[in-house]
């Protein structure tokens, strides 16, 4: 809900500014107000997970679409499919990479570069410069925004399960982490090197978590002594690491709209005619088949270069057909 908001400057001026934002529970509310100038940095994050997710699901019949209100994704987040591990994972990895982001770039009063890593490393280089703070950015997610499931309490079979896909979402920024490094020496000999551990793309963070969904083990909740645990559904699936999303419930297949499960369905959606993927129209309209239209681009074409210095081109019309499902 962060994401949709036009801007929280003008929100968190207000001494009781943390209060106004809909949706924090009690917690949240408390680290905004210990932690307003963070805030910023948690509402980019909530978008970059919002972009991301439709980036990574453009094609399928569940495309991560958005709503007003306070059910961003609708009722899917909170039904225990392997799309709401997905939202809940790259979520938690939105809000760990932006406040690390913040924090090297001097944004934040309360971090700044990781200097824990000094020295010469085995290979030869010396340990130097801005690294990324990810430790401060996992564990201010970890307290911003677990604690909503924190606080529904542990033997929740849900809270277990998104508590459980947050961290898989902040481990894939931690297992990918990446090593800079900048010579020195004379004429731009490598002599002396330093280095310093930055953090990866959201894409590739995007991209890891998307694998781990189509992997994803269908769960459900079992007592072991004390402690209620969650364990893979069937003894043929693998046992599920630390890395790995879970789930608890099938998904529907989205294919017709259902306000009451907040499934949007794939009528008016554009669809490959030639593709046997997911994207084709045979599978994304659910074989209710699909429209065909003709529609009008205009292209810059004939280009040439003209001395000195500017490019001149003119304009083409022509017709592409469109596939919409019905």
């Amino acid at each position: 809900y962060l994401a949709k908001q036009s801007s929280l400057r003008g929100v968190l001026q207000d001494p009781g500014g943390c209060k106004g934002l809909t949706g924090l529970v009690e917690e949240q509310v408390r680290i905004c107000q210990r932690q307003v100038e963070a805030m910023d940095a948690v509402k980019h994050g909530a978008e970059l997970a919002v972009e991301e997710c439709q980036h990574q699901f453009h094609s399928r019949r569940w495309n991560c679409s958005t709503l007003q209100g306070l059910q961003v994704f609708g009722k899917v987040t909170i039904q225990g499919t392997r799309e709401s591990a997905f939202i809940h994972a790259i979520s938690a990895a939105g809000v760990a990479f932006a406040v690390t982001r913040a924090c090297s770039r001097g944004e934040l009063e309360k971090c700044g570069c990781d200097r824990k890593i000094r020295g010469v490393s085995p290979e030869g280089f010396q340990w130097s410069g801005c690294s990324d703070n990810l430790s401060y950015g996992i564990a201010f997610s970890q307290a911003f925004v677990d604690n909503p499931e924190r606080s529904r309490g542990i033997s929740s079979s849900r809270a277990l399960m998104n508590l459980h896909n947050n961290e898989a979402g902040r481990k894939a920024i931690l297992s990918h982490m990446k090593v800079e490094c900048k010579c020195h020496g004379v004429s731009g000999s490598c002599e002396v090197r330093t280095c310093w551990k930055v953090m990866p793309p959201f894409r590739e963070v995007g991209n890891v978590l998307k694998e781990k969904f189509e992997g994803a083990t269908e769960v459900h909740p079992k007592r072991v002594g004390s402690r209620k645990l969650l364990v893979p559904k069937s003894a043929r699936f693998k046992p599920y690491t630390a890395h790995d999303l879970v789930y608890l419930l099938a998904s529907p297949d989205f294919c017709d709209w259902d306000p009451r499960r907040g499934v949007f369905g794939t009528s008016g959606r554009q669809c490959n005619r030639t593709s046997p993927a997911m994207d084709g129209c045979e599978l994304l309209c659910c074989g209710r088949g699909f429209h065909t239209a003709q529609t009008e681009v205009v292209e810059r074409c004939s280009c040439k270069f003209r001395w000195c210095c500017s490019v001149k081109c003119k304009q083409c019309w022509h017709l592409v057909e469109v596939h919409s499902c019905r």
